[in-house]
């Protein structure tokens, strides 16, 4: 049983100001659930206006959900979460990057922030469930478990940052967009049908809440100042100077900055970054070659599994699928992949899957190299 053939519901619909929170609104109050609509403040400064795709939770963006409420006929608030979000993603962003590893401040939002924050307060005012935008899908079993399971469309699969609901928040998650077979164009079409205001209107992109998408100034501003450091190669030869580490990520080939070739002749990827002495390491392509994985606190989507087993794994946002065997030793995932894959980096999230459904979600601590055989 899926989630659009449930009882009616009390449901409290987070609207982003953009069109597929809206349109997701729209269907769940559509479906006969009792809907009410809520911005999600979460910027202390908000701007009046975004740039063109960049940035959310502006003036304009709660404006717009406002509008797009009145036209369902569903109430509407906005509830302020800034002081919340600043402490569990803005500054997580920051502490992670400061510690040389690279986060996913959309995943850390939904756990937090929508899932957490949002729901305990929904669930406090006497709401069923909350209804985000996101293409996902939430399946009730015969036995009653929730699952999470990828959208049905896997061109607009969400699922990868949803990884990190355990079954009490499935309990009481509603993603009317995900068993919708439709491109975004359609999508924007429903949204105009349904006389949507932001049928229009661009989608959001890049971190939320650098709305420039300079990462290295915002981090460079919240870190004090850019700290002058080494770039080294694998031998430990210095080749140049950067700025600061936490402007680099794992996997990273332009603004290096060397100023001069490899002895091949071949480009150069960031294989190491270290804050301890604020360096650098960079070499070519091969040497990102990742085998194994080693990932912490683990979130389960669902019973957690015991014993080995067989799964792909998903390690971006927009990546591939790839198979892997997993077994969780004393709270650590251990993760080991059937071909080597590249640009793996301690911080991001490695979500498992079985089939379509999402297992769980853990972040990468430590990865094991195919010719270095040597943690990162």
């Amino acid at each position: 049983m899926t989630e659009t053939s449930q009882r009616p519901l009390r449901v409290l619909a987070a609207m982003s100001g953009g069109v597929d929170s809206a349109v997701a609104a729209a269907r769940a109050a559509e479906a006969g659930h009792d809907v009410t609509g809520v911005h999600l403040a979460l910027s202390a400064n908000p701007q009046s206006f975004r740039t063109g795709a960049r940035g959310c939770c502006t003036i304009e963006d709660s404006r717009d959900a406002r509008r797009a409420a009145d036209v369902i006929g569903i109430p509407f608030y906005v509830w302020d979460l800034a002081e919340r979000f600043r402490e569990d993603v803005v500054e997580d962003f920051v502490a992670e990057y400061e510690a040389g590893r690279t986060p996913n401040p959309c995943l850390r939002c939904n756990e937090k922030i929508k899932f957490a924050a949002l729901l305990d307060k929904a669930l406090a005012l006497g709401f069923d469930a909350v209804c985000t935008g996101h293409y996902a899908t939430v399946v009730t079993g015969a036995d009653g478990n929730r699952e999470l399971h990828r959208a049905s469309d896997m061109a607009k699969d969400q699922s990868y940052v949803l990884g990190v609901l355990d079954e009490r928040q499935l309990a009481h998650a509603m993603f009317p967009l995900g068993d919708t077979l439709t491109t975004k164009d359609e999508i924007r079409a429903e949204a105009e049908r349904r006389g949507l205001a932001v049928a229009k209107k661009p989608d959001s992109h890049d971190i939320c809440f650098i709305a420039d998408g300079d990462t290295q100034g915002f981090l460079a501003n919240r870190l004090g100042g850019r700290a002058e450091g080494d770039i080294l190669d694998e031998t430990g030869a210095k080749l140049g100077t950067h700025e600061g580490a936490f402007g680099f990520t794992i996997g990273q080939r332009k603004g290096l900055r060397i100023g001069h070739p490899a002895p091949d002749g071949k480009p150069r990827y960031v294989l190491d970054i270290s804050p301890v002495n604020n360096t650098v390491t960079v070499g070519p392509v091969e040497a990102l070659d990742v085998t194994a994985l080693t990932a912490i606190k683990p979130r389960w989507c669902g019973t957690p599994p015991s014993g080995p087993g067989t799964y792909t794994a998903q390690l971006r946002a927009h990546g591939g699928e790839t198979e892997v065997s997993a077994e969780l030793t004393d709270g650590t995932l251990h993760v080991t992949f059937t071909e080597p894959v590249r640009g793996v980096a301690p911080g991001q999230a490695v979500v498992l899957y079985d089939g379509t459904r999402v297992v769980g979600s853990a972040t990468i601590a430590t990865t094991v190299r195919r010719e270095t055989a040597s943690a990162g």
